[in-house]
């Protein structure tokens, strides 16, 4: 938590003033006893108005320029938190952007999320009201217990007791709720969980009737952070009744005390009232006292959560640092680019193990691909077909063997430099809300309308975009849920496609689309005039029949590479993939797809390979 202070530097003058002009306000509230003391004892002893009405006007005064002192300390301390806390939430946000895939699921979204609102949000609340009560509320008690000194040692001795009683208690359970809370804090993110999971599922959770399991186990995750919350807030709530009871028995003893005094000639009636308001100061302050403790026992758990993330270093590296290591201008890249025409990108005995995982993901993977080439990536559910094609950007990082791009090792790339050079298309296809030219500016944020329409018409996205009122400025809803499985998939082909990239990755981007137009989609990317290198990864065969290479992958391993010809012939798993999903009918020459209640009627075998630019491979 202490490091998090440094979000305060800019807010010096805020961090002094607040609690400056608190401890003005706390001087003037000490005086008011001393005042009204001197109204018993002189104003109503003798009778004499004109004094009482001279001390009630300064009493006045002194309740003016506190409430002045009060609003400029409230507005310094505000001004200051919300700095504070907004600079921290983008620091935090551009922390977590730069955390590599391994490190986001290590952490969990709903766990990143409740540390850039909750946990922030309640930060902000401890130093708005430390700037506030840290100091005033000490300085009056301990300053009502040194005036009470100058009234009557004896007396005084009543605040000193109460008072190194109020810290025992007030400390006790200050060590016993910040644990306490931190699990409070751990039980939210579990519910923040199920919840955000429950919001983004909504359709399958309904589609599948599973509405009461999923209440049911939403009421047992909150049933769990009610109890947690219970059981601290009882502790907690332990503060305002102990402090009562100890304040009030001093209360009692000092009036016993001031009575025996008062009848003995010894203290005034005044001086008696004085020491009475210096202990309901007291009680007041430390009331306040308790509920900043609980606030702030409650802001440390969450910045030493907040600052536990900020402290994890992050796998990826940026520019700078990676220049520092490799010092290699960008420039003398583009020059081997330009030298090395047949440049590749080349896997040698390459290995995957995620985090708390106890097996590998993708063992001991090796091939080489061309400049320009394309290579379909195919395989059963769990292959490892995904896993591969992210560790080329570096989403995961390989924890065996080597990538190079260009007979570079990757990780001597920059993350910017290396993910410039690709194009990606994820499984599920992510749209933002806002215009069609929006989402393509994505990927390149200077585009022009010719280099947009360029792009849709090569991802064959342009006929639908043509239909929709305003074309390029048409609204994508949040998600691009006005948009069907099959137009999201095209948009997000052309938001890669637009940056031109050396190597673009299809990770089962076309799941949505008909044959046809699968097949004119692949057939517009090869006849692009920037021929990238591109991976294709699909469960259909008939998405990677057309590729220069096919990597077929079992379990994490390569169960075979060749075209599609070759491993027809030699590739078991890739038979037992082709064989399921077609059979060739000899006598009417159609092609029928497993599952699929349509046939690719008036196409033969010679017709269908040529869409897919299969002939002769």
């Amino acid at each position: 938590m202490k490091k998090l202070l440094i979000f305060l530097r800019e807010y010096k003058k805020e961090t002094i003033l607040a609690p400056l002009f608190k401890l003005l306000e706390a001087s003037f509230e000490l005086l008011v006893p001393l005042v009204m003391a001197a109204i018993i004892d002189k104003g109503i002893h003798n009778k004499d108005q004109n004094y009482i009405l001279k001390m009630g006007l300064i009493l006045i005064v002194l309740g003016i320029v506190g409430l002045i002192c009060s609003l400029t300390a409230q507005y310094f301390a505000a001004k200051a938190a919300v700095g504070f806390s907004s600079k921290l939430r983008r620091v935090l946000f551009s922390h977590m952007q730069q955390f590599s895939f391994s490190q986001m699921d290590s952490l969990g979204t709903s766990t990143m999320i409740t540390r850039m609102t909750s946990d922030i949000n309640q930060v902000q609340t401890g130093v708005n009201l430390t700037l506030r009560l840290f100091l005033r509320s000490p300085f009056i008690v301990f300053g009502a217990m040194i005036m009470a000194f100058f009234i009557d040692y004896k007396a005084a001795l009543w605040f000193v007791a109460a008072i190194i009683l109020l810290s025992c208690v007030v400390f006790s359970i200050m060590f016993i709720s910040i644990p306490l809370y931190k699990k409070v804090q751990e039980k939210l993110d579990k519910v923040l969980s199920i919840t955000r999971e429950n919001l983004t599922g909504v359709r399958v959770i309904r589609a599948f009737h599973k509405e009461d399991s999923e209440i049911e186990k939403f009421r047992s995750r909150n049933k769990e952070l009610f109890f947690a919350q219970n059981y601290v807030g009882k502790i907690s709530g332990l503060m305002n009744p102990v402090t009562y009871i100890l304040i009030n028995a001093a209360l009692a003893g000092l009036i016993w005390t001031g009575a025996i005094q008062v009848e003995g000639g010894i203290l005034t009636q005044g001086a008696v009232v004085a020491l009475i308001n210096y202990m309901s100061q007291i009680l007041v302050e430390l009331i306040k006292l308790a509920t900043l403790i609980i606030t702030v026992t409650k802001a440390v758990a969450c910045g030493n959560r907040i600052q536990n993330v900020l402290d994890m270093k992050t796998d990826e590296k940026t520019d700078e640092k990676t220049n520092e290591k490799n010092p290699v201008s960008m420039k003398n890249i583009r020059d081997i680019n330009d030298k090395d025409k047949n440049s590749f990108l080349e896997f040698c005995e390459v290995g995957l193990k995620y985090e708390n995982s106890s097996e590998e993901a993708l063992t001991q993977i090796s091939f080489r691909v061309e400049r320009g080439q394309s290579v379909g990536i195919i395989g059963g559910t769990g292959s490892g077909k995904s896993s591969l094609v992210n560790l080329i950007p570096r989403f995961y990082d390989n924890t065996s063997g080597t990538i190079r791009l260009n007979g570079r090792n990757i990780q001597d790339y920059s993350i910017g430099s290396l993910r410039g050079k690709i194009g990606i298309v994820m499984q599920n296809a992510v749209l933002f809300k806002g215009t069609v030219a929006d989402n393509l500016k994505w990927g390149k944020p200077e585009a022009t309308d010719q280099d947009m329409w360029e792009a849709l018409e090569t991802s064959q996205s342009r006929e639908f975009v043509d239909e929709k009122d305003g074309k390029l400025e048409a609204t994508i809803a949040q998600g691009g849920k006005n948009l069907s499985g099959g137009q999201k998939q095209r948009l997000t082909i052309a938001r890669a496609l637009i940056k031109k990239p050396e190597i673009l990755i299809l990770d089962d981007s076309a799941s949505a689309l008909d044959f046809t137009t699968d097949a004119a989609l692949r057939r517009a990317i090869r006849e692009m005039k920037e021929k990238p290198t591109v991976f294709v990864v699909s469960q259909r065969a008939s998405s990677v029949m057309g590729c220069d290479v096919i990597i077929v992958l079992e379990d994490g391993k390569s169960a075979g590479t060749g075209t599609h010809r070759q491993l027809l012939e030699s590739c078991q798993v890739y038979q037992e993939i082709y064989y399921s999903q077609f059979e060739q009918v000899e006598q009417s020459g159609k092609f029928e797809q497993a599952g699929q209640s349509r046939h690719f009627e008036q196409v033969g075998q010679s017709r269908y390979f040529e869409q897919v630019g299969l002939e002769g491979k």
